[in-house]
């Protein structure tokens, strides 16, 4: 921090097992790379390759060693990993892995349909030799999963040897655990944490209002995911309570109770 505020609420610090940060990179060059490190690399924790996009983005390896030597854990998103899997190439995904140097995967089956067990046993075998995300949900709108089956696969991952399970919403913030307006699932979210502690999930957020409503639900160390990487420090700023939207969140409730009075003359 450059100066002293009072009731700034603590943060986390790297290496963290909560108040998570991951950044989606779409296909960042090497220089736009440089310059979200240069701005907020100390508040990244994680940056995923989004979807199929390390296949065609340029200075792979010299991209994820940049992120690498700034203590960011870095990963090929879920589509990928399916994509391997659908075409019979489990092995050559995890040695394309292994090639790039990477200790994160992302076990998914948001686009393709992959039994329990069958998941279950990919966490299993890379769980030994990597971090594994496992992410929950479909990614197609107007497929409901109920509460019950949200959390029994959400335990089910985690047991399997998940580090942290992702709460889907794609890069959109439309499927998953929002509605097609983007609204959160209050219902949803509750249920699930009734039964999954939250440290062990990333919220998919890429929304600012959605980024809010889970701040304000759960503190300023929620983990959020699908974050934009000129959104970072935004996000940090809402986490801190110096944004409009959560401005009041940390301030004594007598003080904030005061300032929200109109001035009366």
């Amino acid at each position: 921090m450059n100066y002293r505020l009072s009731h700034i609420p603590a943060r986390t610090s790297k290496p963290r097992e909560d108040g998570v940060t991951m950044v989606m990179d779409k296909g960042l060059s090497l220089r736009q790379a440089q310059d979200l490190l240069d701005a907020s690399g100390h508040l990244v924790d994680l940056v995923k390759l989004g979807f199929g996009t390390s296949f065609v983005t340029p200075n792979l390896k010299e991209k994820i060693k940049l992120y690498q030597k700034a203590d960011i854990h870095v990963y090929l998103g879920g589509t990928l990993f399916e994509a391997f899997v659908a075409r019979g190439q489990f092995k050559e995904y995890r040695k394309l892995v292994e090639s790039l140097g990477l200790d994160t995967v992302e076990v998914s089956d948001g686009s393709i349909n992959m039994i329990m067990k069958e998941k279950c046993k990919y966490i299993n075998e890379l769980a030994r030799s990597f971090r594994v995300l496992s992410e929950v949900g479909s990614k197609e709108s107007g497929i409901l999963i109920s509460p019950a089956k949200w959390v029994s696969m959400m335990r089910t991952e985690l047991d399997a040897g998940s580090w942290k399970v992702i709460a889907e919403a794609r890069e959109s913030g439309t499927v998953g655990i929002y509605r097609p307006s983007g609204h959160a699932h209050t219902t949803l979210v509750n249920r699930i944490l009734s039964k999954i502690p939250g440290k062990d999930i990333l919220w998919e957020a890429p929304q600012k209002a959605q980024q809010v409503w889970f701040i304000k639900q759960l503190g300023s160390n929620v983990n959020l995911g699908n974050i934009a990487p000129e959104e970072v420090i935004p996000l940090e700023t809402l986490r801190l309570g110096l944004r409009g939207d959560t401005f009041f969140q940390y301030l004594p409730e007598k003080v904030a109770e005061k300032l929200r009075q109109k001035p009366t003359e």
